[in-house]
């Protein structure tokens, strides 16, 4: 066997896994964008919303059990009559939302 041809696929073979491994294995982050659309279809079933926000940036959230990296969030809606905000969190590999909380 040449030595050139098994190094040559050895390299190979550890740069596809590389590749693999970094860009299809590895969790992705879900945009602070679509998450806040998300959110606001959610809020606009229960009646009119005014204004929102959220934080682009991910911040580490833990938890108990849970470690994970979320956005932070926030939404103006008409409830009862009132203008009432609300904060939200949520996970930034799933989109879920993990809590909210009048303000």
């Amino acid at each position: 066997m040449n030595w050139k041809v098994f190094i040559t696929g050895v390299a190979a073979g550890a740069a596809a896994g590389h590749l693999i491994n970094h860009y299809l294995l590895e969790p992705k982050t879900i945009s602070g964008d679509v998450i806040l659309e998300n959110v606001k279809e959610a809020f606009k079933k229960e009646g009119p919303i005014e204004g929102s926000w959220i934080q682009l940036k991910k911040q580490h959230y833990k938890k108990f059990a849970m470690d994970t990296f979320v956005y932070h969030g926030g939404i103006t809606a008409i409830r009862d009559g009132e203008k009432k905000q609300f904060e939200f969190i949520a996970d930034a590999t799933t989109g879920t939302v993990i809590d909210v909380y009048l303000t």
